[in-house]
């Protein structure tokens, strides 16, 4: 895989732009006071980059994740309590899965009614802990504890990142399976019970990038992930806390800049916010079953992560 990837240098359009990333990434992990922030977007967990992800975490090469909601619950942790996405197909009548309670994820099927039972164990994880807000990352330690007495699996990203101290964001953690989970545990608790602080969520991931000598972003796809994890560059700004931009940057997509969409917007325009800086950056424009698989294989063959320690931020998080 190197060598492809290194041959890759020698062609054009998104070989090259991929192979650039690759070598972009390699410096991240090779960086030893930068702390590399992984952005997850999309339905990639389903689509079987689970599993790829979970070893960048258990490999040290990822120091905090920042998530949507779908891929961390209703991926990650439904896996992890014994269900499975299944491999369909988009040339189906929508009615009939409807009738048969099957979700659709483009050509990948999931149970409703499992579904179901990953709503209701998140509620259940919340009626277990003291009432009082929560940032998501808080609330996933709390899965992920959950995960090392009663998962089926071993290969879930968010039991991994429980036990190495890697830190989970999901800035719009109702906008999953936990939201309806949580809205159960409300109705049932209207007057004592646990909420999602985002303003917190904020914060954590701002006294991270503080605590940060240097930093650097691997962004797969784009949307709020993209967006919360570059701006804590500005957020420390804002308390007085000069910190330098985002040493290195990587984006995998597909969108377009043209329309003005944040999930197309460029890396060279993140520079004139001031969130990222321009020395080490590279726009992949790919998707990311095939372009993510190639990238971390490539460092990971290279062999920089060995001999670097997890940071620990959830436990550096509880001092700060």
């Amino acid at each position: 895989m190197a060598d492809l990837v290194d041959s890759f240098s020698s062609m054009a359009f998104q070989s090259r732009n991929l192979a650039n990333a690759a070598r972009i990434y390699e410096k991240m992990v090779a960086d030893r006071d930068c702390t590399i922030i992984m952005c997850l977007a999309g339905s990639i967990f389903s689509a079987g980059l689970k599993k790829l992800v979970y070893q960048m975490v258990a490999s040290n090469m990822v120091d905090a994740i920042v998530s949507t909601g779908a891929i961390i619950v209703d991926q990650d942790f439904f896996e992890a309590i014994g269900f499975s996405h299944y491999i369909g197909t988009p040339l189906v009548d929508d009615e009939d899965l409807r009738r048969s309670a099957v979700d659709r994820i483009y050509d990948t099927y999931i149970s409703e009614d499992e579904l179901r039972v990953c709503d209701r164990t998140i509620g259940k994880i919340a009626d277990s802990l003291k009432p009082r807000p929560y940032s998501s990352r808080e609330f996933i330690v709390e899965m992920g504890r959950y995960l090392s007495k009663h998962g089926k699996r071993n290969d879930s990203v968010v039991l991994e990142a429980y036990r190495k101290g890697v830190p989970i964001f999901v800035p719009a953690f109702s906008d999953c399976s936990a939201g309806f989970g949580l809205v159960q545990h409300q109705w049932n608790n209207p007057k004592s019970h646990v909420s999602i602080d985002s303003a917190k969520d904020f914060l954590e991931l701002t006294k991270i990038k503080i605590n940060s000598k240097q930093s650097g972003l691997l962004m797969i796809g784009g949307g709020v992930p993209k967006n919360f994890a570059q701006d804590a560059v500005v957020a420390a700004d804002m308390l007085g806390k000069k910190v330098p931009m985002h040493k290195y940057a990587v984006q995998i997509t597909v969108a377009d800049e043209r329309d003005g969409a944040l999930s197309g917007s460029t890396l060279k325009e993140a520079h004139s916010w001031g969130k990222v800086d321009s020395s080490h950056t590279q726009m992949v424009y790919s998707e990311a079953t095939i372009a993510l698989p190639i990238l971390a294989s490539y460092v990971y063959q290279k062999g920089g992560w060995r001999g670097r320690k997890a940071k620990n931020y959830n436990k550096r998080l509880e001092e700060l």
